[in-house]
């Protein structure tokens, strides 16, 4: 599976609110959880979230509350936030701990691993706050489904 491909996804529209719909997603996973072969993900969710989850999507095509609908996550927003929100804070705890060592041994590379995580935390705050709201982010209802 190609992870910059758009990602799809039935829901049921639950309410509107403006240009956007609240969506209840129908199901979970790759879509291959229940057949031979398949990863099982979507039991795993389920066991540790007791409610249905809701999102909140652009509604391009105009559902109305009660439609079924897919919805789309464009192309590489999911590689993108994950590399944002796993990588940037581990690249700071190396980086920091690396830097600190050499500088002042193993006290050092505790001080440093530490401070690169904050700093790697503080710039993927930065860099969340510019990505919301952009639309290009955002998923989206794709079509309505008869």
């Amino acid at each position: 599976m190609d992870i910059s491909s758009q990602s799809e996804q039935t829901g049921r529209v639950v309410s509107l609110e403006g240009e956007h719909a609240l969506i209840q997603v129908l199901g979970g996973g790759c879509g291959r959880c229940h057949e031979p072969g398949g990863c099982g993900g979507q039991q795993l969710t389920q066991m540790f979230c007791s409610t249905p989850r809701q999102y909140r999507v652009r509604n391009l095509p105009g559902a109305r509350p009660g439609d079924l609908v897919t919805v789309v996550l464009p192309a590489g927003v999911l590689s993108r936030h994950a590399t944002l929100g796993y990588g940037l804070p581990l690249l700071g705890l190396l980086l920091g701990a690396l830097l600190g060592q050499l500088l002042a041994s193993n006290g050092g590379a505790l001080g440093g691993a530490g401070l690169g995580l904050l700093l790697a935390w503080g710039a993927v705050r930065y860099r969340s706050r510019q990505l919301t709201g952009n639309s290009r982010n955002e998923p989206y209802i794709g079509r309505i489904k008869s």
